[in-house]
């Protein structure tokens, strides 16, 4: 619906969304524990066509898992999921092919999380053979007809081999590794049924409608590119969407492989049945964007910015916004002016103030997490806080909780014997407001609060904001008899009874405590006491002293209605704040991708691709005929890199601004080409370098690396004319990914001709000319089955 909403708004039309709660095709999704022909039916149903969670099922899995463990597995408790033996792999699935033939639920699409992976369990299925007599002279006359297209040493290519043998028993394999023109034979042949056994990555599930029988998923963890972690609901809806096939199948059959243990119930239907992952916008700021929208006078880059889905949630709340704008201004055109002779500097005052409490919160958290504090927070602890009127008094700690992401402080205190008692149940609602909880008297207070005539005390829980300072002195008492006595006496029964021996010698301990020491107690010092050396911090400790002691300077203090005043005054800045933010809220500047627009401009004007009135210059024109890398690409073409190189070594160099693999083997390059790497190294880094000068928080090292120098062999040697045979054994770079690379570096080429011929340099434009013509060529360039 959030989807949905953003294009009505851009757009400008009413988008009506049409959903549907039932799949034509339901699925039930089974756990299999099977890893032998002679298990091959461990096959358990865990939540079946009404997407109910069946424990039954679950239960037998776990029985059937247990039955066949072996001493080792049951002597030692799993650290985490184990993912099984790997030596059991290949029983593993043979048990389950066995069993998906035997009840005719071929064919299968087996999701694997690795392309090795993906290879290797093809590959050791030598034994299996899926397909009849007539089907294998399908596959073999379709096969031949398709690699015919290929030229020379092209068909014999090993990939190209290996996939033969595997199609003519019914078996392949999809993913990024393998050759454009293989997976389209293999699409081809899948959806005419004869691939009964797939072996595919994610991407797989994506885009092309390829349905099968059944979905068999190899674990339910993958690598996302950082750590490993358990699957989100999104995606495995979206790969296990791929079984159940309309018109054919009543039910689509999903079958999670457990090699090792079971997964928990939890992670079952967190992962199974939980709320897909909320769409998230992929809007990022490039250089190369930035400069063509400059280029457009019509358009601004906030209002492009505006108009994305990054910032729909803050941008439908205009309307709001506004009308909230309407209102406040009504309400700042009817405030009072406080006259008052003393108090001409009252709202500097007030904002004094107002940075003074913030500067403390802040310094108060760091304060109380400080390993040396939270030692020291321990019951019995006498502590300074504001509670209720009462901007200081002692307390005596007695339980420190957590709850949710803020800690709570139990105390003792002291009050009035005929005050009503408080428990302080402010709200955050409430609290909302920094100044809220501070009061004229907490700026003003020298003295503890003491108790007039008899006492009485009551235990509260505080935030850690409600505390002012914490002393050195500790009162022995039993802080669980404490709170328990005072729950006690809280429930109507027992509310005359007397404080239990505990509480009153507590309460008189305070007592004396606070008689004693009415202008305060020794406090903590974060230096000395706690040994916080970071001097930003120590020098703010100061800052908030001297803050402090500064605030007996003010002449409105001496105003005798200064309370009146103060409060009258808080109300007319909450108003004015709020203003100040609306206002925010509508203006650019609450853009989140607002800073780094900053940021990028002054990149581009540091580098002269605009000028200081965001023209766009000779630099950013060549820029914006660039689609990736921009900025090192046309840094590279002014620095006249290219000039002295051949058409095959500037294609193999600017490889690197397309090839992605972050492991391979190391490539033998010339000296030519070496030297070239180290100018392209020196250029990435000079940008690095000015990115985070001007704020950026990519590192230098992180940009360089994004520069991967893998195939620049390959790619040398495949534009001196090399054939596709030979290249591949010079890297452990997969086929499918030499051929995206290329491909890819002919768009790259194309872009470096176009901004050659805008800069003038009719040589360059030529030798890329010449490179784009060099690496056009044989199985990398084939032709599309699908256009044929």
């Amino acid at each position: 619906m959030e989807f949905a909403d953003w294009v009505g708004r851009t757009k400008g039309k009413k988008i009506y969304v049409i959903s549907t709660l039932k799949r034509p095709v339901p699925l039930e999704h089974f756990i299999y524990t099977g890893n032998s022909t002679k298990s091959s039916d461990e096959n358990f149903l865990i939540v079946g066509a009404e997407k109910q969670f069946i424990n039954a099922g679950y239960s037998k899995a776990v029985e059937a898992k247990k039955a066949r463990a072996t001493k080792s597995s049951t002597a030692f408790g799993a650290k985490g999921i184990r993912q099984g033996d790997p030596r059991q792999n290949k029983g593993v699935w043979l048990s389950i092919i066995h069993m998906l033939r035997k009840k005719s639920q071929l064919p299968v699409v087996a999701f694997t999380f690795s392309k090795r992976k993906c290879d290797e369990n093809a590959s050791q299925l030598t034994s299996i053979d899926l397909l009849t007599a007539a089907e294998k002279s399908e596959v073999h006359i379709f096969f031949q007809k398709c690699v015919s297209r290929l030229k020379g040493s092209d068909k014999k290519l090993p990939q190209v081999v290996h996939m033969q043998e595997l199609l003519k028993r019914g078996i392949a394999v999809h993913h990024s590794g393998i050759l454009p023109i293989l997976k389209e034979v293999i699409e081809m042949i899948f959806q005419k049924g004869l691939v009964k056994l797939l072996f595919a990555t994610e991407t797989f599930a994506m885009g092309v409608n390829m349905p099968a029988r059944t979905v068999v998923f190899d674990s339910l963890r993958k690598h996302d590119g950082i750590n490993f972690r358990d699957l989100l609901p999104g995606e495995y809806i979206q790969m296990a969407g791929r079984a159940g096939r309309r018109g054919l199948d009543t039910t689509g059959t999903v079958i999670i492989l457990c090699k090792g243990d079971i997964p928990e119930t939890s992670d079952l239907h967190r992962i199974i049945l939980g709320k897909p992952t909320k769409l998230e916008s992929q809007f990022r700021l490039t250089y190369s964007m930035i400069l063509n929208l400059l280029r457009v006078e019509q358009l601004r880059i906030e209002d492009m910015m505006k108009r994305s889905f990054f910032e729909f949630n803050n941008q439908k709340n205009v309307p709001q916004y506004k009308s909230e704008l309407k209102q406040l201004k009504i309400k700042v055109g009817a405030m009072k002016p406080i006259e008052c002779q003393y108090c001409s500097d009252l709202e500097n005052f007030y904002v004094h103030c107002k940075e003074y409490v913030e500067i403390r919160n802040y310094l108060q958290d760091l304060f109380l997490s400080h390993p040396q504090m939270v030692k020291s927070l321990i019951p019995g602890r006498v502590i300074v806080v504001k509670h209720d009127r009462q901007q200081q008094q002692l307390g005596l700690l007695l339980k420190v909780s957590s709850g949710g992401n803020v800690k709570k402080f139990t105390f003792l205190l002291l009050t009035q014997n005929d005050s009503p008692s408080c428990d302080d149940k402010r709200t955050s609602e409430e609290d909302a407001h920094v100044m809220d909880g501070f009061s004229i008297e907490f700026f003003m207070a020298t003295e503890l609060y003491l108790p007039e005539g008899a006492s009485d005390h009551v235990v509260v829980e505080l935030k850690p904001e409600d505390i002012i300072a914490v002393t050195t002195k500790t009162i022995k008492t039993v802080a669980e008899k404490v709170i328990d006595d005072y729950k006690k006496r809280q429930i109507p029964r027992f509310k005359d009874d007397p404080p239990s021996q505990t509480t009153s010698i507590a309460t008189q301990e305070l007592l004396r405590l606070t008689e004693s020491n009415l202008h305060g107690l020794p406090v903590l010092d974060p230096v000395n006491d706690l040994g916080i050396k970071d001097m930003s911090v120590v020098e703010q400790f100061l800052d908030l002293k001297r803050r402090r002691d500064s605030l007996s300077e003010f002449r409105c203090l001496l105003c005798p209605q200064i309370v009146e005043h103060l409060n009258q005054m808080k109300a007319n800045m909450k108003v004015k704040e709020a203003m100040q933010k609306v206002n925010f809220l509508l203006s650019d500047k609450s853009l989140q991708f607002g800073p780094e627009y900053g940021q990028r401009i002054e990149v581009l004007r540091d580098l002269r691709y605009i000028d200081g009135n965001n023209t766009v210059q000779l630099k950013g024109r060549v820029a914006c005929e660039i689609s990736t890398n921009e900025l090192i690409i046309t840094e590279l073409i002014f620095e006249n890199v290219f000039s002295e190189m051949q058409p095959s070594e500037i294609a193999a160099l600017l490889s690197c601004m397309v090839f992605q693999e972050k492991r391979c083997s190391q490539p033998s390059l010339l000296p030519s080409l070496e030297k070239g790497v180290e100018q392209i190294k020196a250029v990435a880094e000079k940008i690095g370098k000015l990115q985070k000068e001007c704020g950026l928080t990519e590192p230098v090292e992180d940009y360089i690396e994004g520069f991967r120098f893998g195939l620049v062999e390959v790619t040398h040697k495949w534009a001196s004319g090399m054939p596709f045979s030979e290249i591949t054994s010079l890297t452990d770079v997969s086929e499918g990914i030499i051929v995206r690379t290329i491909q890819r570096l002919n768009e790259t080429l194309r872009d470096v001709r176009n901004a050659a011929r805008l800069v003038g340099e009719p040589v360059l434009c030529q030798k890329m000319e010449d490179a784009s013509t060099l690496i056009k060529r044989d199985i990398v360039f084939a032709a599309s089955l699908y256009t044929q």
